[in-house]
């Protein structure tokens, strides 16, 4: 008997990849659910060649499904997680919203499976920010070999970030500047188009925002609550694709020779790191791809005793900085045998 699986915000852009990521990988479902608002009750969606039509979260019963799948947004997820995980349903969360709670496990697979073990308190398992998911892949395996006193890192993010809204004012601002129309800012506090914006979320009272801040935490609790990290977050005229300039400092030396050797045996990594015109990965290249790559990696000169490193980070943030992340931790609940919902 297989498992029954729903998609909340299965109308957005993650929703609808995590029922693609779902179709996919073959996910042993015998029943998936689409739920979003009661606005959208009748809308279909594609999962693999068949069609689901939308069902409304409101009025949607719980029991019986075994895994939920979130993307709605923090406020939707905060009214109902708790209701839909109180219902027997295990819910993985995308938003913000319980991540950095202690008794709610933050995960991202290949880097600490091993915290999903307490999921069982409030049986909710958060997904972390798409920047971080990305970032973190990529930091663990050297820190398992050199342990990282320090990051900084600095963003640059596409529009999916934003959802449906940021994509389509890309869209329609690059579309209007052509036809020399006026360019009216709606999502993004200022225009997009051809523009970068170093401003993601809110801002806080030290000057970051609260993406930066995420960034930060989600880190150090996914990693190491010893690891010191500054971000900068930067939107960009990019449709899809996070792309992240990383510099490292180590408390023990490693080469370059090293950490590229480290970082090809790590899972959920690719390394396309050739020192010649187009040797590295951008945005463009990684959408649809489940793999986050590593390119540019060298030394930091500006670190002594060979404690250094810089290198470029990129990943489809619809696909392993949300749907795939949420999927895989899908997968290992029924690997190790979850208890079905009644």
């Amino acid at each position: 008997m297989g498992w029954k699986v729903a998609v909340v915000g299965a109308t957005g852009q993650v929703g609808r990849e995590m029922l693609n990521i779902l179709a996919e990988r073959q996910f042993p479902a015998d029943d998936v659910v689409a739920l979003a608002s009661p606005k959208s009750i009748g809308t279909e969606v594609s999962f693999g060649e068949t069609t689901l039509t939308v069902k409304s979260l409101e009025d949607y019963d719980f029991r019986g499904t075994d895994i939920a799948l979130f993307s709605a947004g923090g406020s939707v997820s905060a009214k109902w997680a708790p209701k839909v995980a109180a219902a027997g349903c295990v819910v993985i969360d995308n938003s913000s919203h319980f991540r950095m709670e202690p008794d709610v496990p933050l995960i991202v697979p290949e880097v600490n499976a091993h915290a999903l073990g307490a999921y069982a308190k409030r049986n909710i398992i958060a997904n972390p920010n798409c920047s971080t998911a990305q970032l973190v892949v990529a930091l663990k395996p050297l820190h398992d070999f050199a342990r990282i006193k320090r990051v900084v890192v600095s963003t640059y993010q596409s529009v999916s970030g934003a959802g449906n809204k940021g994509m389509d004012e890309l869209f329609n601002q690059t579309r209007a500047l052509y036809v020399n129309d006026t360019v009216e800012p709606k999502k993004f506090s200022k225009q997009i188009a051809f523009n970068v914006i170093p401003h993601i979320d809110v801002f806080m009272d030290d000057g970051f925002t609260k993406e930066e801040w995420k960034m930060t935490a989600e880190t150090r609790k996914i990693i190491d609550p010893d690891i010191a990290l500054t971000a900068t977050c930067v939107r960009v005229p990019v449709f899809v694709g996070h792309s992240e300039s990383v510099n490292i400092e180590f408390e023990n030396p490693i080469t370059v020779d090293q950490a590229r050797e480290i970082l090809r045996e790590a899972p959920g990594l690719m390394v396309v790191d050739r020192r010649e015109d187009g040797g590295y990965i951008t945005p463009l290249e990684c959408v649809g791809d489940y793999a986050t790559f590593v390119s540019r990696i060298r030394r930091d000169p500006t670190v002594p005793d060979g404690k250094g490193l810089a290198l470029w980070c990129v990943s489809d943030n619809l696909r392993k900085g949300a749907a795939l992340n949420a999927v895989q931790i899908a997968e290992i609940l029924v690997a190790r045998h979850l208890k079905k919902a009644a």
